[in-house]
């Protein structure tokens, strides 16, 4: 089976706006086939530091939203059972890998593919490549709504989106170029540097 129709986990964190952040929501969708599965799951997560009123007004999680979560600790065993050593997708995945491997410092995926990197090669020439102007350009903003009940800048929402546009973008890819467009896109690639030493 080709690479890109195994399964692969989509995950999206929202943080805190601490300097680095600290995750206060997170989620994980499932992709395999191309296609979205139903497992889907989502946290809200209590940080050390408060939330700040810059990103709250982004994505509308407050420290009352948080106050009885559990503390990402609580969470790890979860996050490590379906995504360590496993394929992750994000848009900009680099902000997923540094959150998550700061949480929890024994997290590894094998592959971290950027869905910004993947559609610059499927979509060249474009202006804007933010999963918002995509989503709205490729008509998948109202199906993540509408998968997720939720709206952008929701980790759920995002995720959602995230994994709709992935298996929008790599059928417009010629078939011979589907494995070498998921490697250059996977961050963790050697070639690309290794993020997590």
């Amino acid at each position: 089976m080709e690479l890109s129709r195994k399964t692969f986990w989509v995950v999206d964190v929202e943080g805190n706006g601490a300097n680095p952040p600290e995750i206060v929501e997170i989620a994980m969708v499932e992709v395999r086939d191309l296609a979205l599965q139903s497992r889907r799951m989502e946290w809200l997560v209590k940080p050390k530091a408060p939330i700040t009123p810059q990103v709250t007004r982004i994505h509308g999680i407050t420290d009352e939203d948080v106050a009885q979560s559990p503390d990402i600790e609580d969470i790890a065993d979860d996050i490590m059972t379906w995504t360590n050593e496993g394929r992750i997708i994000g848009h900009n995945v680099k902000v997923e890998l540094d959150a998550i491997s700061r949480a929890i410092p024994d997290w590894r995926p094998a592959m971290a593919i950027d869905t910004l990197k993947l559609a610059r090669f499927a979509i060249p020439g474009r202006e804007s490549y933010s999963l918002k102007n995509l989503g709205t350009d490729l008509r998948l903003n109202s199906i993540a709504a509408r998968e997720s009940g939720k709206a952008h800048h929701s980790a759920l929402f995002d995720s959602v989106l995230t994994g709709l546009l992935f298996c929008h973008l790599i059928p417009r890819l010629p078939v011979d170029r589907h494995q070498s467009a998921l490697e250059d896109s996977d961050i963790m690639n050697s070639a690309q540097g290794k993020f997590l030493l």
